[in-house]
């Protein structure tokens, strides 16, 4: 029995995500499908990146992921199902697998050009996830070999959504916040690799008054470290170093943004 997930940005007031689960059930009952979330903010390819990303190893091998936050929906973007080596992606090509092909090579890649594949031979122009994605997600997982699904494209062809890398220079890191999950925490893309073993410090760089009224934020181990409502720096369950408030908001409380520069000062 195949294992399949979903990712979008539908929440759950309508009937979306229940009627691309029906489209799914059409083709085989019998598969598994996992929520990982309906909450991603609406058009917010960055979070959806993230979350897909984050949640993508801790599925069994040959599992098909199918995330659908798609503005572009109905115009120029291809319709596009990826091969990796321990599984598969669907989904819109606007970068939002770009998180997960960091850290694994596309083995094949197709656009969705069968029809015979999709729900209908002419799909709705404004839900691809019901029409397109979920039935070929379901196909997939259900046993059809990725050629099968349309024409092969060069996987160096793929859209690419790339936040700056962070760097290091000496005792300091820089980067920049990659998302901010449901707590107000706000996630940078350094590594908690980097900081394994220090003393270390952060400061946020969205602006100079913001860095002299808050200072450096301390490193810590756990949210309990610091007093309640006071501003910490740790590394997360995803593996990278995020700020957080104890039982408070971060993101409320800085006014933080996805691409927000912050420095690591390790001592």
């Amino acid at each position: 029995m195949g294992v399949l997930t979903l990712l979008t940005d539908f929440g759950l007031t309508d009937t979306y995500v229940g009627v691309m689960k029906g489209a799914i059930a059409q083709i085989n009952p019998t598969l598994t499908v996992i929520d990982l979330t309906h909450q991603i903010p609406p058009q917010d390819i960055a979070a959806a990146r993230f979350h897909l990303m984050t949640a993508y190893p801790y599925f069994p091998a040959d599992t098909v992921h199918v995330a659908v936050v798609d503005p572009g929906v109905g115009g120029q973007r291809r319709a596009i199902a990826l091969q990796l080596s321990d599984g598969y992606l669907v989904g819109p090509d606007n970068g939002l697998f770009g998180g997960v092909l960091e850290h694994r090579p596309v083995l094949a890649a197709v656009e969705l050009s069968h029809p015979a594949y999709w729900r209908v031979p002419s799909p709705s122009a404004t839900f691809h996830g019901r029409d397109v994605f979920a039935p070929v997600g379901a196909h997939l997982a259900s046993g059809v070999a990725l050629a099968e699904l349309g024409r092969a494209i060069a996987p160096d062809s793929l859209i690419q959504f790339d936040l700056p890398p962070w760097n290091r220079e000496g005792q300091v890191l820089t980067g920049h916040v990659q998302a901010i999950d449901h707590f107000g925490n706000a996630i940078t893309t350094i590594p908690g690799s980097a900081v394994l073993g220090y003393i270390w410090n952060l400061r946020v760089g969205v602006a100079a008054s913001l860095a002299e009224q808050y200072g450096p934020i301390p490193g810590c181990k756990t949210y309990a470290d610091s007093a309640r409502g006071s501003l910490l720096a740790l590394i997360g369950s995803h593996g990278y170093v995020e700020i957080a408030c104890n039982q408070g908001n971060a993101q409320q409380q800085l006014g933080l943004a996805v691409g927000d520069a912050v420095q690591v000062v390790l001592g």
